[in-house]
């Protein structure tokens, strides 16, 4: 499955996201010709360079535009001017769904409401030419997940058409906490606004998640240059690979898949068995795949267990703060790992004690195996009074005995 990675570490903003975009592959022309479908015409015109920052070669763009400043638009107007183009379904979507999250931010900075929303830089045509392109080069290159760097906060001030303004500006901070993006700050950031509302808002909007992906194998690189003159190489860069955390893995194994999930672990001395019992249970409710546990020996001779949880990347929230809340432990480890997959899926068999909810499998040597659930045999041990042994000997579960209720997994 064809993914996109934008690392962005001195900066996120739309006329980066077009540069790395075009040194990539994506040609001018596509993005050109989907500016061309709306009203914008000749009010623009957008000129590329090779051209490098410290050493660093890569693209940067410069959007030139022809109309007065004062021409600014409200939300609805740009709404309109979407609406009205001859833009693919798509890249409406898209495009409209960046500016609504541009103008919820700036109705809840200014306290107005959404309609009585004006942009001022972000109603721009450089604005406008950065969201339709961006989308436009998405829809080109046809990617079905995109990953994206934690992007930089910046400090200092910064002058705008509202005056002086702290970085981040008010709109980034709003979009971060609409959005519950984590901006990275610190001392190790030159001053200055590194990542604009419209940079942000296009991630927010497009990107699947805010980290790296866990393994990838890069096929091709752009790199889109910043026009701010930093103690650092300013760029950003986009890889394109292939997603093997939920697509086809390259094993010589046919059939099995990768599968990105997070481990998570704690060892624990001060907790009943009773507790643990409960604390297990409520790892597997907040999402953990599995949980399993082994007896270690800790500080001062204590009698420990060492507790480990897997679940996939989604669900890693939601179990770490299980540990928190219904644990004893100050501390939990956490390690991005993966698994090697064969596809499975839910099902039943019609036996002599009727439906039995079952799994099947599918081998790497094309074998298909079916295999009843213990909790259903268990049932099924209770209602007729047989053993374990005399259930499985008496109940028929094949291949062609098999009901799937889902698709391959």
């Amino acid at each position: 499955m064809k993914a996109l990675f934008v690392d962005c570490p001195t900066g996120l903003a739309g006329d980066m996201l077009i540069a790395a975009f075009l040194d990539l592959g994506v040609p001018k022309s596509c993005i050109e010709k989907a500016l061309l479908l709306t009203d914008l015409k000749k009010a623009f015109s957008l000129n590329v360079e090779e051209s490098r920052s410290y050493g660093i070669r890569g693209i940067r763009v410069c959007i030139e535009t022809y109309e007065s400043e004062s021409n600014l638009r409200r939300w609805i107007d740009i709404k309109e001017l979407i609406v009205n183009s001859d833009l693919v379904s798509s890249i409406k979507e898209n495009v409209l769904s960046v500016f609504k999250l541009l103008a919820e931010a700036e109705a809840s900075v200014h306290g107005c409401r959404l309609d009585e929303v004006h942009f001022h830089e972000l109603g721009g045509i450089d604005a406008l030419v950065d969201v339709i392109g961006v989308c436009a080069a998405i829809e080109y290159l046809g990617v079905k997940k995109i990953f994206c760097t934690s992007p930089p906060a910046g400090s200092g001030k910064v002058s705008t058409s509202h005056g002086i303004l702290p970085v981040p500006v008010p709109v980034v901070l709003e979009l971060a906490r609409l959005t519950q993006i984590n901006l990275i700050g610190g001392e190790g950031y030159q001053e200055g606004e590194l990542t604009t509302p419209t940079g942000l808002a296009l991630m927010a909007v497009l990107s699947d998640c805010f980290r790296q992906p866990v393994s990838f194998g890069v096929h091709s690189i752009g790199v889109g240059l910043g026009h701010r003159k930093l103690d650092r190489p300013n760029f950003l860069r986009i890889c394109e690979f292939d997603d093997i955390e939920t697509g086809d893995s390259n094993s010589s194994i046919k059939g099995l898949k990768w599968q990105a999930i997070i481990s998570q672990e704690a060892w624990i001395d001060d907790s009943t068995p009773e507790d643990l019992a409960v604390l297990i249970k409520d790892l597997r409710s907040a999402g953990a795949i599995d949980v399993v546990s082994s007896p270690i020996q800790m500080k001062k001779g204590r009698q420990g267990l060492n507790l480990k949880a897997i679940m996939r990347p989604e669900d890693a929230e939601n179990v770490r703060a299980a540990w928190f809340s219904n644990g004893t432990t100050l501390g939990v480890r956490e390690t991005s790992i993966g698994r090697w997959v064969a596809p499975r899926r839910r099902g039943y068999c019609n036996t002599l004690f009727g439906k039995v909810g079952a799994k099947q499998a599918r081998r790497p040597d094309g074998r298909i195996t079916v295999k009843p659930e213990h909790e259903e045999l268990v049932r099924l041990v209770r209602e007729t009074g047989k053993s374990l042994d005399e259930i499985r000997n008496t109940t028929l579960f094949a291949e062609d005995n098999f009901i799937p209720s889902e698709d391959w997994l």
